[in-house]
């Protein structure tokens, strides 16, 4: 959603209505994912995608359709859809697109707010029924806002909502309501992820490349000046010296931060590591072989740390892909991050 925005933004400068387009449901081959976006102007302009290009113009056209009468909609595009055929979509897969204006007031001004100041947000909306297009937004923290007007969805996405915020990711439900099942989309935006390296070391130094080269907001931390130079991490969105664990409240660690340890000095691992074991940070990985973390655990633990805390850190850290050099070890680290971002750890 936030990479939109630019675009819903000059849409709305120039005067046009904007309309917005989210996969809600898919099975099989589908090439997007759940909550994937696909903004439309009413000139019929667009930004994003929900099908890779296969199923847009159809869903431009819906869109138009939905900006004119004021009324959101629920479209299903498969291969056993004559309209999926036309349009390009005979890869195996099905996807359903929910179709809406987006209003100018109402939880949704929240939502887009959050989002845009970097906020683990999420929204549920009612996708079927006569309560179709009622809003609630849900913050990490419990406060909640808006009203669908039916208890039973509300209870059920509240009861959903801490596992959906710790996962990142979207999901579809069915909540029954008097008698018959509503469809209810849990869509959950986390900020843009945060890489923060603790030891400006060599394995840093492509660790740092990957992370720009994915989008990650890049972080290096190192108390030892010598290391922690521009001419080495100069590539870094952040390059700052000092001891991690004084540095890290600074830094923002939050629901969207990926932490990785790597100076092998337990005076600036450990404290680091009891800060981040401690933190809401998604991901905490510490470099070391078996026997070095086994050593570090009963440090960690004498120092106060619960059995959860300890259980929090990745180690040894990366894919066992048999890294040896360290931009291999890199690339290992970095995938393990991939699929813990992905749900797939």
């Amino acid at each position: 959603m936030r990479e939109l925005f630019a675009e819903i933004d000059r849409w709305r400068n120039e005067g046009k209505a904007v309309a917005l387009a989210t996969v809600v449901k898919v099975y099989g081959s589908a090439p997007r994912p759940l909550g994937a976006k696909l903004a439309i102007s009413s000139a019929g302009e667009m930004a994003g995608s929900v099908s890779g290009g296969c199923v847009e113009g159809a869903v431009v056209q819906e869109a138009l359709a939905v900006l004119a009468q004021g009324q959101p909609r629920l479209i299903e595009y498969g291969i056993a859809d004559e309209l999926a055929m036309s349009v390009g979509l005979a890869c195996g897969g099905i996807i359903e697109v929910w179709v809406e204006a987006l209003p100018p007031v109402g939880p949704w001004l929240g939502f887009e707010a959050a989002i845009r100041a970097a906020r683990l947000v999420a929204m549920a909306t009612v996708l079927s029924g006569p309560a179709a297009g009622q809003k609630v937004l849900l913050f990490p923290d419990g406060r909640s806002e808006g009203d669908t007007g039916l208890p039973p969805v509300e209870a059920a996405v509240h009861a959903r909502i801490a596992e959906r915020f710790a996962a990142g990711t979207a999901e579809k439900m069915s909540v029954e309501v008097a008698g018959a099942p509503v469809a209810v989309l849990v869509d959950v935006v986390p900020p843009p992820p945060k890489l923060v390296i603790i030891g400006a070391v060599h394995i840093a130094i492509p660790l740092v490349a990957f992370g720009n080269a994915l989008g990650w907001h890049t972080v290096v931390i190192d108390a030892r000046s010598a290391f922690a130079t521009p001419e080495r991490l100069g590539h870094a969105h952040q390059l700052l010296v000092g001891w991690p664990a004084d540095l890290l409240p600074e830094v923002g660690v939050d629901e969207a931060t990926y932490a990785v340890v790597l100076t092998h000095d337990e005076k600036i691992d450990d404290p680091a590591l009891a800060w981040l074991a401690r933190s809401p940070a998604r991901y905490v990985g510490a470099l070391g072989s078996r026997k070095t973390h086994a050593k570090r655990v009963e440090r960690l633990r004498e120092a106060g740390l619960s059995d959860g805390e300890l259980a929090r850190i990745h180690a040894p850290i990366g894919l066992a892909i048999g890294a040896r050099r360290p931009e291999e070890i890199a690339v290992a680290i970095a995938a393990e991050i991939v699929a813990v971002v992905n749900g797939a750890q």
